[in-house]
């Protein structure tokens, strides 16, 4: 029986993990898509994975009633006077422990507290291949 790293998403062997993923698209205001069937999801692909991401990042630590210690640090290690070091490691951690994802490959941020905006550039390698992502994330 083969047994699932969940370090890498990697089957010990080598193998791809086999799982299934599904996230339903969203438009340009970052809401559901509805009435097109399968086609308003993004089923076992990258797109998948990039929406995981981001959706993951969004998510403030405290804001899902379901699991109120699941989110991103934004108060405890992005905001404030924080290191650049120390909110990159909490992003990336973020993003490492995202189902789909194998390892990020190139990582780049710029924290504007002027505007209140972080903006975060990766090329991130996922189960089914690899992705380029921006995500722009602002606080008021």
């Amino acid at each position: 029986m083969e047994t699932l790293d969940h370090q890498n998403h990697n089957l010990m062997g080598g193998a791809k993990a086999s799982f299934f993923m599904r996230y339903r698209k969203q438009d340009e205001n970052g809401d559901y898509t509805f009435g097109n069937g399968l086609n308003n999801f993004h089923i076992d692909n990258v797109d998948a994975v990039a929406q995981a991401i981001d959706t993951r990042l969004k998510l403030w630590v405290g804001e899902w009633f379901a699991d109120v210690s699941d989110g991103t640090g934004w108060s405890q290690a992005i905001l404030g006077k924080h290191s650049q070091n120390l909110y990159e490691l909490t992003l990336r951690q973020r993003v490492l422990d995202t189902q789909g994802v194998i390892s990020i490959q190139e990582f780049q941020s710029a924290l504007d507290p002027n505007t209140r905006s972080l903006v975060v550039t990766m090329v991130v390698e996922t189960v089914y291949g690899q992705t380029d992502l921006t995500g722009a994330y602002e606080w008021n």
